[in-house]
């Protein structure tokens, strides 16, 4: 009932300041275009590249997208870490499709256990940001994309990636054994403790919500568990708390991305509790954003130029 009240009252204030500011009205301001039918295999290919040696293997490090540089199909985008460092997009060619590669972007397109090159990349993150695949029936039936069992999360080496301090955020679906596993296990695994929580609510380009608000299959509204990592992988001492404290319960109100399973982008609103110039990472990425890392089986997904 305390969830509810926050989102029904919360959602009405800020879907009533946004109206009398001219939006949320019901008016598209683009034209309606048919999505792209461009079918993913990138989970598939990481799945087969498994069969070829790390990069460690191959003595190689980080690869470098070099601005205007023709070409990209000799690049080697599994299981390496790539970079575009240069003020422009770039565009690369996999399997004879394309990816646009925005500007001051590292992403590493890999599975669950091709994620060492990210470890030894060198430094730490200040945020960590995941979607992971929740195990759920309509994934199961829909076979989108494939999930992933909750107990193989804590495999994550998030205590090698975080920084002091880091704040970890995970999404979470609206499920109570997601919920409690993300809270007493997953994060105590890590050695992050929980901070605050906040909901992402759906709304239509009217205002409404997108699913009524008590419906008892979906929810207009998904979960996001904030944490921050206080504990030292070497000696495993916890850390005295040094941060900008995270308000509890806050919304974040969006019309949905007609693409399945994007979510808003949180680099704006996550600036005043992690500072302009941290280090930030996403893992279970599908898309790439500016000044961030990027990791996951699918994390070009998004970036094929179909959608451009």
């Amino acid at each position: 009932m305390k969830i509810r009240s926050v989102v029904l009252d919360g959602t009405k204030a800020l879907v009533d300041a946004a109206q009398a500011l001219g939006y949320l009205s019901g008016v598209s301001d683009a034209m309606e275009e048919p999505l792209p039918s461009h079918e993913c295999n990138l989970a598939a290919l990481c799945d087969m590249a498994k069969e070829f040696p790390l990069a460690e293997e191959r003595q190689e490090g980080v690869q470098p997208l070099t601005e205007g540089e023709g070409d990209t199909s000799h690049v080697d985008l599994f299981s390496r870490l790539t970079e575009n460092t240069g003020d422009w997009a770039s565009v690369v060619s996999l399997m004879g499709e394309e990816y646009v590669i925005p500007p001051n972007t590292t992403f590493l397109l890999s599975d669950f256990t091709r994620i060492q090159p990210l470890v030894d990349y060198g430094g730490r993150f200040d945020v960590i940001v995941m979607d992971p695949p929740w195990e759920n029936k309509s994934v199961k039936r829909s076979r989108r994309y494939s999930f992933l069992p909750s107990t193989q999360l804590k495999r994550l080496p998030v205590p090698l990636l975080a920084s002091p301090n880091c704040l970890v955020v995970t999404w979470v679906t609206n499920r109570s054994a997601h919920q409690r596993f993300v809270r007493h296990e997953l994060y105590p695994h890590w050695g992050v403790q929980v901070v605050a929580e906040w909901f992402w609510v759906k709304v239509t380009t009217s205002g409404q919500f997108v699913f009524p608000l008590d419906s008892p299959h979906k929810k207009p509204y998904e979960s996001l568990v904030l944490g921050r990592y206080r504990c030292s992988p070497e000696n495993l001492r916890c850390l005295e708390p040094s941060d900008v404290p995270v308000e509890d319960q806050r919304l974040l109100v969006s019309v949905p991305s007609a693409l399945h399973s994007q979510k808003p982008s949180l680099s704006d609103v996550l600036k005043p509790y992690i500072g302009a110039e941290a280090r930030c990472l996403e893992l279970f990425a599908r898309n790439l954003q500016p000044g961030w890392t990027s990791w996951g089986n699918e994390v070009l997904k998004f970036q094929h130029a179909s959608y451009f």
